[in-house]
């Protein structure tokens, strides 16, 4: 008899650790609500995670079994559970941010002292960090490295495997300020089999594309990143569907499908960063020889509050702040933005946006979110010393018919497109006669980028 801790894996296909357990006898699920750890999760992720577990746990009943749910701490109530049925081992899936690994930690040692095997596994990327270099410079060689692996078949447990249970255990409920995506694996599989059918294989041309991400927000990107942040569905089972596409197209198809597979191995490095630097959320990535200077005091948090609020006087960004906070999520592109006009225009520590984000996202995962914090802040992997995006040629680029701005900005409804672009460079008082009750500037657009590039070109050493 083994019991399995379910941590953020919450599913039963493609389940690394759930496999292995299952195949070597009867397997009783657990799920221990941490309130320590739950803490730490911004309330819509930790109402949409509990509502994956719920899945969970109707999924396990559809099969004759159970998920034991507890509360309280993992090295107390594993131990006690495990004694209860009878397990003679614990089985689990590692997890690379340091509390979580402190938490495991702190379960081997109670599982040894009471006597009962456990056994850990990597479930959580298709490459294990331990198989490359430790460091790498930039994305492109680390991908060139990663590629050279080869990528395991999804895992398939034995549901036969599973202990007839019955619980009674409820999991607790968490409210949300904002409609949450559908939980659990059903949900997951149903959307990216929709992305299957029609997205990917336009992918590349349309995942940067605006106006495509309002019209049809599911199909232009995947929308699977809920999914992924809780483990609700395995990135093995994703890279095996899109490789299938991928063989079976050519030309510009498998271009589009590529990129795809391409943008999987992004997050696979965010994860090969945080297992080699656990403290990525508070510690810059790449050693810098002085410090930046960021913005303090009233004003700069005058700036990060209109920043959270959409009300930057950028078009472009105050949509992806006002994404963010009516949906818990922003399309790529946005985001990308909104972190670099705090980092760079108003000099704001990578570390409040990637907190704010933290709170705010459904799918915040802590490896691609301070990751990218980073990269998009010149503290770690980029290949550009100082990336500054100007967020008026952004919006030119990638929005140019205001399709996705006029969605989330509606002051600006009824402003042509070409004017809302160069809102930033208009002079105010045409920009009193066009929208007055849309904001103007915090920072002067040519003031920020000098500003930013001076302050990281001293840190670096350059100036």
């Amino acid at each position: 008899m083994q019991v399995f801790w379910h941590r953020r894996d919450l599913r039963i296909p493609d389940n690394k650790g759930l496999s292995i357990a299952s195949r070597d006898g009867t397997v009783v699920p657990v799920f221990v609500v941490d309130s320590e750890i739950l803490a730490d999760v911004g309330r819509r992720q930790r109402a949409f995670f509990l509502d994956c577990v719920r899945e969970l746990k109707r999924r396990y009943r559809s099969l004759g079994s159970d998920l034991i749910v507890r509360s309280g701490d993992p090295s107390e109530v594993l131990p006690t559970v495990a004694e209860g049925v009878g397990a003679d081992r614990v089985v689990w899936n590692d997890h690379y941010r340091r509390e979580r690994r402190e938490r495991a930690d702190d379960v081997r040692d109670a599982l040894t002292a009471a006597d009962i095997d456990y056994d850990s596994r990597t479930d959580l990327v298709l490459v294990s960090p331990e198989r490359l270099d430790s460091r790498y410079p930039t994305h492109g060689s680390f991908h060139s490295d990663w590629e050279q692996q080869a990528k395991p078949s999804p895992f398939d447990p034995e549901t036969d495997a599973f202990a007839p249970l019955d619980d009674e255990t409820s999991v607790p409920s968490v409210g949300a300020d904002i409609d949450l995506p559908e939980a659990g694996y059903e949900a997951a599989r149903e959307r990216f089999d929709d992305f299957l059918d029609q997205g990917i294989y336009t992918y590349n041309d349309n995942r940067d594309n605006m106006p495509a991400a309002v019209e049809n927000p599911a199909t232009s990107v995947s929308r699977m990143s809920p999914y992924l942040s809780a483990g609700a569905i395995g990135v093995r089972e994703l890279w095996a569907d899109a490789s299938d596409t991928y063989d079976a197209v050519h030309g510009n198809e498998r271009r589009n499908v590529d990129k795809y597979r391409y943008e999987l191995s992004w997050r696979e490095h965010m994860y090969h960063l945080l297992y080699y630097l656990p403290d990525l959320d508070r510690t810059n990535y790449k050693s810098i020889p002085n410090e930046i200077e960021w913005r303090t005091g009233p004003e700069a948090k005058a700036d990060f509050e209109a920043w959270t609020a959409g009300e930057t006087g950028y078009p472009f960004v105050d949509a992806g702040m006002r994404q963010l906070e009516q949906e818990g999520y922003i399309h790529n592109r946005p985001r990308q933005l909104v972190a670099s006009l705090l980092t760079k225009h108003l000099l704001i520590d990578w570390r409040l946006g990637a907190d704010y984000f933290r709170r705010k996202l459904v799918d915040h995962d802590p490896a691609s979110n301070y990751g990218s914090w980073q990269w998009i802040a010149s503290t770690g992997t980029d290949s550009v010393d100082v990336r500054i995006f100007d967020p008026v040629s952004q919006m030119g680029k990638y929005d140019d018919s205001g399709d996705y701005v006029t969605k989330y900005v509606p002051e600006l409804d009824g402003v042509s497109p070409r004017k809302i672009i160069d809102w930033p460079t208009l002079s105010h008082g045409e920009r009193e006669e066009l929208a007055p009750d849309y904001v103007h500037p915090i920072v002067d657009r040519n003031h920020g980028w000098d500003r930013a590039e001076r302050v990281f070109e001293e840190a670096l050493g350059k100036r």
